[in-house]
Protein backbone atom coordinates (compact mmCIF):
# COMPACT_ATOMS: atom_id res chain seq x y z
CA UNK A 1 0.00 0.00 0.00
CA UNK A 2 1.75 3.55 -0.87
CA UNK A 3 1.22 6.60 1.03
CA UNK A 4 1.93 9.74 0.43
CA UNK A 5 4.05 11.82 2.70
CA UNK A 6 4.16 14.65 4.63
CA UNK A 7 0.15 13.12 6.07
CA UNK A 8 -2.45 14.75 8.34
CA UNK A 9 -3.29 12.63 11.16
CA UNK A 10 -7.09 13.21 12.86
CA UNK A 11 -7.10 11.30 16.32
CA UNK A 12 -10.40 10.63 18.02
CA UNK A 13 -11.35 10.98 21.70
CA UNK A 14 -8.17 9.74 24.19
CA UNK A 15 -10.52 9.92 26.92
CA UNK A 16 -7.47 9.19 29.20
CA UNK A 17 -6.04 6.07 28.00
CA UNK A 18 -2.43 7.34 27.42
CA UNK A 19 -1.50 3.67 26.58
CA UNK A 20 -3.64 2.79 23.75
CA UNK A 21 -2.49 6.40 22.37
CA UNK A 22 1.03 5.23 22.85
CA UNK A 23 0.31 2.08 20.92
CA UNK A 24 -1.65 3.94 18.48
CA UNK A 25 0.89 6.92 17.28
CA UNK A 26 3.45 3.64 17.00
CA UNK A 27 1.60 2.09 14.75
CA UNK A 28 0.59 5.38 12.93
CA UNK A 29 4.86 6.16 12.77
CA UNK A 30 4.56 10.04 12.74
CA UNK A 31 7.70 11.84 10.96
CA UNK A 32 8.53 15.66 11.99
CA UNK A 33 6.67 16.23 8.25
CA UNK A 34 3.53 14.78 9.50
CA UNK A 35 0.62 16.99 11.02
CA UNK A 36 -1.05 15.47 14.35
CA UNK A 37 -4.52 17.03 15.24
CA UNK A 38 -6.25 16.06 18.17
CA UNK A 39 -10.23 16.74 18.58
CA UNK A 40 -10.88 17.16 22.40
CA UNK A 41 -12.01 15.10 25.12
CA UNK A 42 -7.96 13.85 26.03
CA UNK A 43 -9.17 13.65 29.45
CA UNK A 44 -11.85 11.87 31.77
CA UNK A 45 -13.20 7.99 32.03
CA UNK A 46 -9.99 6.66 31.17
CA UNK A 47 -6.81 6.42 33.92
CA UNK A 48 -4.25 8.71 32.60
CA UNK A 49 -5.93 11.86 31.75
CA UNK A 50 -3.01 14.04 33.29
CA UNK A 51 -0.59 11.95 31.15
CA UNK A 52 -2.09 11.97 27.94
CA UNK A 53 -2.58 16.12 28.40
CA UNK A 54 1.16 16.68 29.09
CA UNK A 55 2.25 14.95 25.97
CA UNK A 56 0.18 16.36 23.80
CA UNK A 57 0.89 19.60 25.55
CA UNK A 58 4.57 18.91 25.46
CA UNK A 59 4.67 18.17 22.02
CA UNK A 60 2.69 21.03 20.93
CA UNK A 61 0.28 19.17 18.85
CA UNK A 62 -3.02 20.99 17.45
CA UNK A 63 -5.88 20.41 20.11
CA UNK A 64 -9.94 21.00 19.82
CA UNK A 65 -11.60 21.84 23.01
CA UNK A 66 -13.77 18.93 23.59
CA UNK A 67 -16.79 18.89 26.54
CA UNK A 68 -15.28 17.59 29.12
CA UNK A 69 -12.56 20.10 28.70
CA UNK A 70 -15.16 22.75 28.76
CA UNK A 71 -17.07 21.05 31.61
CA UNK A 72 -13.37 20.79 33.68
CA UNK A 73 -12.59 24.45 33.41
CA UNK A 74 -16.74 25.50 33.66
CA UNK A 75 -16.58 23.81 37.56
CA UNK A 76 -12.87 24.26 38.59
CA UNK A 77 -12.70 28.32 36.97
CA UNK A 78 -16.41 28.81 38.85
CA UNK A 79 -16.32 29.90 42.42
CA UNK A 80 -20.34 29.30 42.36
CA UNK A 81 -20.38 25.35 40.66
CA UNK A 82 -23.57 24.12 42.91
CA UNK A 83 -22.76 20.32 43.87
CA UNK A 84 -24.82 18.77 41.75
CA UNK A 85 -22.50 20.75 38.54
CA UNK A 86 -19.73 19.37 40.29
CA UNK A 87 -21.18 15.12 40.89
CA UNK A 88 -22.40 15.66 37.03
CA UNK A 89 -18.71 15.76 36.06
CA UNK A 90 -17.21 13.64 38.25
CA UNK A 91 -19.96 10.55 37.41
CA UNK A 92 -18.77 11.44 33.66
CA UNK A 93 -15.09 10.45 34.12
CA UNK A 94 -14.03 13.78 36.21
CA UNK A 95 -13.28 11.59 39.36
CA UNK A 96 -10.43 9.40 37.18
CA UNK A 97 -9.32 12.75 35.94
CA UNK A 98 -8.47 13.96 39.66
CA UNK A 99 -6.83 10.80 40.49
CA UNK A 100 -4.44 10.62 37.56
CA UNK A 101 -3.38 14.03 38.88
CA UNK A 102 -2.11 12.61 41.82
CA UNK A 103 -2.10 16.08 43.67
CA UNK A 104 -4.36 18.42 45.33
CA UNK A 105 -5.48 20.37 42.24
CA UNK A 106 -4.94 20.54 38.57
CA UNK A 107 -2.10 22.46 37.67
CA UNK A 108 -2.40 26.00 36.70
CA UNK A 109 -0.39 25.22 33.31
CA UNK A 110 -2.55 22.80 32.29
CA UNK A 111 -6.08 24.93 33.15
CA UNK A 112 -4.34 27.80 30.97
CA UNK A 113 -3.65 24.95 28.16
CA UNK A 114 -7.59 23.67 28.43
CA UNK A 115 -8.42 27.63 28.70
CA UNK A 116 -6.11 28.49 25.02
CA UNK A 117 -7.62 25.62 23.24
CA UNK A 118 -9.76 26.39 19.59
CA UNK A 119 -13.26 25.39 19.29
CA UNK A 120 -12.30 24.91 15.79
CA UNK A 121 -9.27 24.42 12.85
CA UNK A 122 -10.15 25.60 9.21
CA UNK A 123 -7.37 23.47 7.35
CA UNK A 124 -8.99 24.60 3.84
CA UNK A 125 -10.47 21.29 2.55
CA UNK A 126 -11.16 19.35 6.72
CA UNK A 127 -12.54 21.41 9.36
CA UNK A 128 -11.96 20.32 12.81
CA UNK A 129 -14.09 20.28 15.45
CA UNK A 130 -15.48 18.22 18.39
CA UNK A 131 -19.16 18.07 17.95
CA UNK A 132 -20.25 19.10 14.83
CA UNK A 133 -22.04 23.05 14.14
CA UNK A 134 -25.34 24.08 14.47
CA UNK A 135 -26.57 24.09 10.66
CA UNK A 136 -29.17 26.99 11.28
CA UNK A 137 -26.07 29.11 11.87
CA UNK A 138 -23.04 31.01 10.26
CA UNK A 139 -19.51 29.83 11.14
CA UNK A 140 -18.95 33.31 13.03
CA UNK A 141 -22.34 32.50 15.44
CA UNK A 142 -21.20 29.28 16.65
CA UNK A 143 -20.63 29.02 20.42
CA UNK A 144 -18.55 27.09 22.32
CA UNK A 145 -21.22 24.90 23.60
CA UNK A 146 -22.70 24.04 19.95
CA UNK A 147 -18.74 23.53 18.81
CA UNK A 148 -18.54 21.27 21.96
CA UNK A 149 -21.97 19.47 22.26
CA UNK A 150 -24.09 19.60 19.50
CA UNK A 151 -25.57 16.00 17.81
CA UNK A 152 -28.26 15.31 16.46
CA UNK A 153 -29.00 18.64 14.93
CA UNK A 154 -25.69 18.28 12.92
CA UNK A 155 -26.05 14.83 12.58
CA UNK A 156 -29.45 14.60 10.96
CA UNK A 157 -28.61 17.84 8.12
CA UNK A 158 -29.40 16.38 4.72
CA UNK A 159 -26.89 18.51 2.90
CA UNK A 160 -23.11 19.48 3.96
CA UNK A 161 -22.71 22.61 6.35
CA UNK A 162 -19.54 23.67 3.54
CA UNK A 163 -19.73 22.84 0.16
CA UNK A 164 -16.02 22.47 -0.31
CA UNK A 165 -15.00 21.27 3.44
CA UNK A 166 -15.23 17.60 5.22
CA UNK A 167 -16.16 18.41 9.04
CA UNK A 168 -14.53 15.69 11.35
CA UNK A 169 -15.89 14.89 14.74
CA UNK A 170 -15.37 12.98 18.10
CA UNK A 171 -17.82 13.06 20.80
CA UNK A 172 -20.48 10.68 19.64
CA UNK A 173 -19.52 7.39 19.70
CA UNK A 174 -20.12 6.08 16.04
CA UNK A 175 -22.24 2.85 17.35
CA UNK A 176 -25.11 4.72 18.71
CA UNK A 177 -25.71 6.07 15.25
CA UNK A 178 -28.01 4.19 13.21
CA UNK A 179 -26.41 1.11 11.29
CA UNK A 180 -23.27 1.84 13.15
CA UNK A 181 -21.40 -1.34 14.48
CA UNK A 182 -18.42 -0.44 17.04
CA UNK A 183 -15.27 0.38 15.75
CA UNK A 184 -16.60 1.94 12.48
CA UNK A 185 -16.66 5.30 11.47
CA UNK A 186 -19.84 6.79 10.98
CA UNK A 187 -20.24 9.85 7.52
CA UNK A 188 -23.23 11.71 6.73
CA UNK A 189 -23.56 15.14 4.55
CA UNK A 190 -20.59 16.56 4.31
CA UNK A 191 -19.64 14.95 8.04
CA UNK A 192 -17.41 12.53 9.50
CA UNK A 193 -17.42 10.88 13.21
CA UNK A 194 -14.17 9.10 14.37
CA UNK A 195 -14.96 8.65 17.67
CA UNK A 196 -15.38 5.09 18.05
CA UNK A 197 -15.27 4.97 21.90
CA UNK A 198 -12.33 4.28 23.56
CA UNK A 199 -13.27 4.22 27.04
CA UNK A 200 -17.03 2.44 25.87
CA UNK A 201 -17.00 -2.09 26.96
CA UNK A 202 -18.95 -2.53 23.98
CA UNK A 203 -15.84 -0.85 21.56
CA UNK A 204 -13.03 0.50 23.06
CA UNK A 205 -11.48 1.47 19.95
CA UNK A 206 -9.37 4.34 19.72
CA UNK A 207 -8.78 5.92 15.76
CA UNK A 208 -6.33 7.87 14.55
CA UNK A 209 -7.58 9.03 10.75
CA UNK A 210 -4.80 9.48 8.05
CA UNK A 211 -6.91 12.16 6.15
CA UNK A 212 -3.57 12.28 3.13
CA UNK A 213 -4.14 8.91 2.57
CA UNK A 214 -7.59 8.00 3.67
CA UNK A 215 -6.03 5.11 5.62
CA UNK A 216 -7.47 4.01 9.24
CA UNK A 217 -5.29 3.57 12.02
CA UNK A 218 -7.19 2.13 15.23
CA UNK A 219 -6.15 0.26 18.52
CA UNK A 220 -8.28 -1.82 20.74
CA UNK A 221 -8.10 -0.59 24.21
CA UNK A 222 -9.57 -3.62 26.02
CA UNK A 223 -7.69 -6.45 23.86
CA UNK A 224 -4.29 -4.72 22.82
CA UNK A 225 -5.21 -5.12 18.89
CA UNK A 226 -4.18 -2.79 16.24
CA UNK A 227 -5.44 -2.91 12.73
CA UNK A 228 -5.19 -0.73 9.98
CA UNK A 229 -7.94 0.03 7.12
CA UNK A 230 -8.84 1.71 3.72
CA UNK A 231 -10.97 4.58 4.97
CA UNK A 232 -13.74 3.01 2.58
CA UNK A 233 -13.78 -0.42 4.58
CA UNK A 234 -13.89 1.37 8.10
CA UNK A 235 -16.69 3.55 7.28
CA UNK A 236 -20.80 3.61 7.36
CA UNK A 237 -22.72 6.17 5.99
CA UNK A 238 -25.72 7.48 7.94
CA UNK A 239 -29.28 7.84 6.85
CA UNK A 240 -30.41 11.46 8.54
CA UNK A 241 -33.68 10.76 8.29
CA UNK A 242 -33.06 7.77 10.93
CA UNK A 243 -31.57 10.00 12.97
CA UNK A 244 -34.23 12.23 12.63
CA UNK A 245 -36.39 9.29 13.77
CA UNK A 246 -34.03 8.81 16.43
CA UNK A 247 -34.47 12.05 17.70
CA UNK A 248 -38.63 12.34 18.47
CA UNK A 249 -38.64 9.31 19.72
CA UNK A 250 -36.24 10.21 22.15
CA UNK A 251 -38.50 13.43 22.93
Amino acid sequence: MSETSPRRIVIGDVHGHYEGLMTLLEAIAPTSDDQIYFLGDLIDRGPHSSQVVNFVKRHNYPCLLGNHEQMLLNILTNERTSSPTMQAWLYSGGQATVASYHEASIPDDHLDWFKSLPTYLDLGDIWLTHAGVDPSKLVTEQTADQLCWIREEFHSIEKPYFPDKLIIIGHTITFTLPGVSPGKLAQGQGWLDIDTGAYHPRSGWLTGLDVTNNLVYQVNIFKNYLRTLPLEEAVITVNPAKIKVDRRNKN
